[in-house]
């Protein structure tokens, strides 16, 4: 067969810059630590400060790095495993679970959460809103729709809102039988709201993974989360905490 015409093309130089700046970063540098001035690196790599911002804004993408107002481009934390198959089956709030509550309250859910349910059409139904974090920024947030019958005795409870609220309606939640549970993961883009919580622009790449919690024959819990998508790495198995510290080119060689 003869050589394609993509074969021929060669690497760009702010790819193969890219790569040794990624080397640089494992070798060189700390999670946190402010990386020299553009005008310094493009120096040190003999190149033009046009091809080491590329290389820069590729890094960004993949999550090696990222840059704050005021402090300028750091070395960005490890990247968050997300299990998409684990065996381990808990509800949200149990022990081990990382999400922090934000607010809780009542809400007529979307159509389609409805008929997850299985709710009236305007059955109000509980929901509960958290927060996921790793060194000290949001790299997820999440929607939980909770069926009334789900958690019956909340009446007694006396916060109407808010993360008092929350755990709350989350603790209810454990006395329930955990039958199983199903999820999904697909890729899309994060709306005004998520992405206000997570810094990001609207529209940018998220992991949108949605959980189905069964008890009692049905759906009793549906969960909406939503995770930056240059922190976070699907997982299998219970490796759901492992960081990941290196780039996919590093860990294939």
């Amino acid at each position: 067969m003869g050589t394609t015409q993509l074969e021929t093309v060669p690497e760009p130089k702010y790819w193969h810059l890219k790569t040794v700046l990624s080397e640089a970063l494992d070798s060189e540098f700390s999670v946190g630590e402010i990386l020299p001035n553009e005008r310094d690196l493009a120096a040190r790599f003999g190149v033009a400060r046009a091809t080491l911002r590329q290389a820069l804004e590729q890094l960004e993408l993949e999550g090696r790095l990222q840059r704050r107002r005021g402090v300028g481009t750091t070395v960005a934390p490890p990247r968050v495993g997300v299990a998409v198959g684990t065996e381990r089956h808990i509800w949200p709030g149990a022990t081990g679970d990382a999400w922090q509550p934000v607010d809780s309250g009542l809400a007529v859910p979307p159509a389609a959460v409805a008929e997850v349910l299985e709710t009236g059409a305007q059955e109000a139904v509980h929901t509960v809103r958290r927060s996921r974090t790793s060194h000290g920024r949001c790299v997820a947030t999440e929607l939980l729709y909770i069926a009334a019958a789900s958690v019956p005795d909340l009446s007694a409870i006396d916060a109407p809102s808010g993360p008092a609220r929350a755990r709350a309606v989350l603790r209810e939640l454990q006395h329930l039988e955990l039958e199983g549970q199903d999820r999904a993961v697909e890729l899309g883009s994060a709306r005004a709201d998520d992405a206000k919580e997570l810094d990001r622009l609207p529209g940018s790449p998220v992991l949108v993974v949605t959980t189905r919690f069964h008890a009692q024959g049905r759906t009793a819990v549906l969960s909406v989360a939503t995770y930056r998508a240059d922190t976070c790495r699907l997982t299998f198995g219970d490796s759901a905490g492992v960081e990941i510290h290196h780039t996919p080119e590093q860990q294939a060689s």
